[in-house]
């Protein structure tokens, strides 16, 4: 179902939404592998969860749902995206936008997020709503050892 077959709803997500949360980081991130456009996780899958519900109590996190089932969701700490993702069947029908959106709002004097070299797809969409490359590096920074670019949003 897409957001025009049913409402798109946006709202904070609770430690409840640990559990859906970790399916929709899981799903996106081996769609992306598989894909070409993300590197292999650091970690294995099974610290998923409780490193999503730790970061549930401390960081600000929404989430997305259409038709009552959590599709995407956004995670910031102070003023940088950490985590904005997007089931793969539902990327493509304005849930990434609403939520890069409700960011802008959440943050309106600016924000910055990471994002990897190869990972095409989001770097066009993250130019596409006005965020600019700003840093390159070779990926011997994080955890992936994969080469990512610093983007940021201000406010004209």
């Amino acid at each position: 179902m897409t957001p025009a077959e049913d409402e798109l709803l946006l709202r904070p997500a609770g430690i409840e939404d640990a559990p859906a949360v970790a399916a929709v980081h899981l799903a996106s991130r081996r769609s992306a592998v598989r894909a070409g456009t993300m590197p292999p996780a650091a970690h294995p899958d099974a610290e998923a969860l409780p490193w999503l519900r730790g970061r549930l109590a401390t960081d600000e996190v929404w989430v997305a749902e259409v038709a009552g089932a959590v599709v995407a969701y956004l995670r910031l700490s102070g003023d940088w995206i950490d985590d904005l993702y997007v089931v793969p069947g539902q990327a493509g029908h304005g849930i990434g936008t609403a939520l890069l959106e409700l960011a802008k709002q959440l943050r309106p004097a600016g924000f910055g997020l990471w994002v990897f070299e190869i990972n095409a797809p989001a770097r066009r969409f993250y130019a596409r709503h006005g965020l600019v490359e700003v840093e390159r590096t070779d990926g011997s920074e994080n955890e992936e050892r994969s080469p990512d670019i610093r983007v940021v949003w201000q406010p004209a």
